[in-house]
């Protein structure tokens, strides 16, 4: 995953253009209308739990979440996935494989451990998922989609949604047809991510895509792709129509673009961090990885450093200090240290590179 863009798009909206303030999916209240989309590897509990403290997300997702690992009930890295506390209610679960029957039975497992939607995923481009017919691999197979929606909308009672991808190609997009099937087997809101299968997340989002599916159905219809701001934001739900907005790559490295939606809905301005806010929020997070002793905490906190410092002075520096730091502990120093040193009087790069010398 990148903390960048290919080729971004300029994306406009009239002055008035704003996120719902809310939208339903089923019996459950999204506000505000916004969504963190599952990504492997980042939405954990504690990434949510922090993207749930800075405020402005209306709806949490997990990791996708095999369901063979979960019927299986000995597969730890799927309880893993699974965890979640009270405060991130409301919360969805991801759910990704072939199965029609293991599919619902994971449904059922996740329905009974408290969560309030249950989501499939049909998006995932990675090659090792597609190749097990999981994720975006399923674009290529309705009849079997099919039977997948309804084996799932029979097994539970909370909301089913799914994400998913516009097409396996440019030439073989099926976006309103698998929308228009997702509304006949009774799923309550549909998530488009506006690529193909084969771009990955290179180009642009075709956003004309997401208008068609909003056109198509009368469920609600959430857009993903290029999101990068609020202003991004506004101008999707204006070119598109869509109910709600879903945002990935970008909360990995601005986890303050939830509020900052929020502040433009309410105001039509939004405030920007400052070095202060970056360095409470990079402890913060960092400190909520060693707490909950979770195996990798290091490796997390070095996977973030390199998207959480984009925008920071001397960025450079700190990144290198964590990389190269032996622990959790180690790692929270170096944060300490050039932080203090960069809201000092002194200029931070020459201090902080002191500070370093043996």
């Amino acid at each position: 995953m990148s903390k960048f863009f290919d080729n971004p798009a300029q994306r406009t909206a009239s002055a008035e253009a704003r996120v719902p303030s809310s939208v339903s999916i089923g019996r459950v209240e999204i506000r505000p209308a916004t969504v963190l989309a599952p990504m492997a590897g980042i939405t954990d509990t504690v990434f949510r739990r922090f993207i749930r403290n800075l405020g402005g997300c209306g709806l949490m997702m997990t990791e996708f979440t095999s369901a063979d690992g979960i019927t299986r009930h000995k597969d730890k890295k799927a309880k893993q996935y699974l965890a979640f506390y009270g405060n991130e209610h409301p919360i969805s679960a991801q759910l990704f494989g072939s199965d029609p029957a293991t599919l619902a039975e994971a449904a059922r497992v996740v329905e009974g451990l408290g969560f309030d939607l249950v989501d499939l995923n049909l998006g995932c481009p990675a090659k090792k998922v597609v190749k097990c017919n999981g994720g975006s691999g399923l674009l290529r197979d309705l009849p079997l989609i099919r039977s997948i929606f309804e084996s799932v909308r029979a097994a539970v009672k909370v909301p089913f949604t799914v994400k998913f991808r516009a097409g396996w190609s440019d030439k073989e997009v099926v976006h309103v047809t698998l929308a228009k099937m997702a509304e006949e087997c009774g799923l309550a809101a549909v998530a488009l991510h506006a690529r193909t299968r084969e771009q990955g997340y290179s180009g642009q989002a075709q956003w004309e895509w997401i208008a068609a599916v909003k056109d198509a159905v009368k469920i609600p219809v959430i857009g993903n792709g290029d999101v990068r701001s609020p202003e991004d934001a506004a101008a999707m739900v204006a070119q598109t129509g869509c109910d709600a907005v879903m945002i990935g790559r970008s909360a990995a490295s601005n986890p303050w673009i939830f509020r900052q939606i929020e502040q433009f809905t309410c105001t039509g301005s939004y405030d920007l961090p400052s070095d202060t806010d970056r360095y409470q929020m990079i402890r913060t997070y960092f400190a909520m990885l060693v707490e909950e002793r979770i195996g990798g905490a290091e490796g997390k906190m070095k996977q973030f450093a390199s998207w959480f410092t984009h925008g920071v002075p001397h960025g450079a520096q700190l990144r290198k200090a964590v990389y190269e730091a032996k622990s959790g502990a180690e790692i929270l120093d170096a944060v300490d240290c050039f932080f203090e040193t960069l809201l000092s009087a002194e200029p931070a790069h020459e201090q902080f590179a002191a500070a370093q010398l043996p």
